[in-house]
């Protein structure tokens, strides 16, 4: 004779699994959902990411004399701000300079570093490179904007900086990337969230480590396709301590879009 105890438990397993099976339906929903909704946002916006071939000469100096020149190449990525060929990307990449001295800032010795750009081609989706120039600097900020030599026969595409969303702790972002010469620099994509809300000195967005593994310059979006802002890095003084052994004067963030066409209004019409 089976006892009323042993069929409670078999109904109560029973139903436990369907709930579990349930849920794991829905959470495969969402996440292809989240999926499908990621990809026409890459689909939409991917040809404004490109790459940037930089070309420059570092020497670094102490005491006032030289110790070590080399020339070297390398590529970055930017996000196209506006269809005559505006760029923006991290002016720590573009130009290393200003992070190896705040790096380098305790050391003693007087260590200087010098670095002279002397050749940048913009690759957009397309893989043609056009010939172009950095034409304005913001330190503070880690921007660096990169226009055409000569203007283009025809328009690139470009993200709207005024057309943006804000975002709170937790919230979705995608993050659009361009992967390297090995992969043929196809687009890629990171989805993240939001792991902190900074409000001072200014409004800063902290990615999750998802988006801190993504390439400086790349645009950040909400999952409906509005930009959020361009992912830089945040350089403090390390107050006094080794930033080689100390993190505390350097983070990714992502500096709001409407801070990024601030200072791109700035920019000159055209290369000098």
């Amino acid at each position: 004779m089976r006892s009323f105890a042993s069929g409670t438990t078999k109904v109560w397993l029973a139903v436990t699994a369907v709930c579990l099976w349930g849920g794991l339906l829905v959470g495969g929903a969402c996440a292809g959902e989240t999926a499908a909704r990621g990809r026409e946002v890459v689909s939409k916006w991917e040809k404004a990411v490109i790459t940037v071939r930089l070309t420059m000469k570092m020497r670094m100096s102490a005491e006032g004399r030289q110790v070590q020149e080399e020339e070297q190449t390398q590529e970055i990525r930017a996000t196209v701000v506006d269809p005559s060929g505006l760029a923006v990307c991290s002016l720590a990449e573009a130009d290393p300079a200003q992070m190896f001295a705040s790096m380098m800032e305790s050391e003693e010795g007087g260590y200087k570093y010098e670095v002279d750009i002397t050749a940048v081609k913009m690759r957009p989706a397309d893989g043609k490179e056009i010939a172009a120039k950095v034409v304005l600097r913001d330190k503070d900020l880690d921007l660096a904007f990169i226009r055409p030599t000569e203007k283009l026969a025809q328009p690139l595409a470009a993200v709207d900086l005024s057309d943006a969303s804000k975002v709170e702790m937790l919230d979705d972002v995608l993050v659009i990337g361009r992967l390297g010469e090995a992969a043929n620099r196809v687009a890629s994509a990171t989805l993240d969230q939001i792991q902190a809300v900074m409000q001072k000195p200014r409004l800063l967005y902290v990615p999750g480590f998802n988006g801190m593994s993504s390439d400086m310059g790349c645009p950040v979006f909400t999952l409906d396709g509005k930009i959020v802002g361009i992912l830089l890095n945040r350089i403090v003084s390390a107050g006094g301590s080794n930033m080689m052994e100390d993190d505390s004067g350097w983070m990714i963030v992502v500096l709001p879009a409407a801070d990024v066409l601030e200072v791109a209004k700035q920019a000159p019409e055209a290369a000098q």
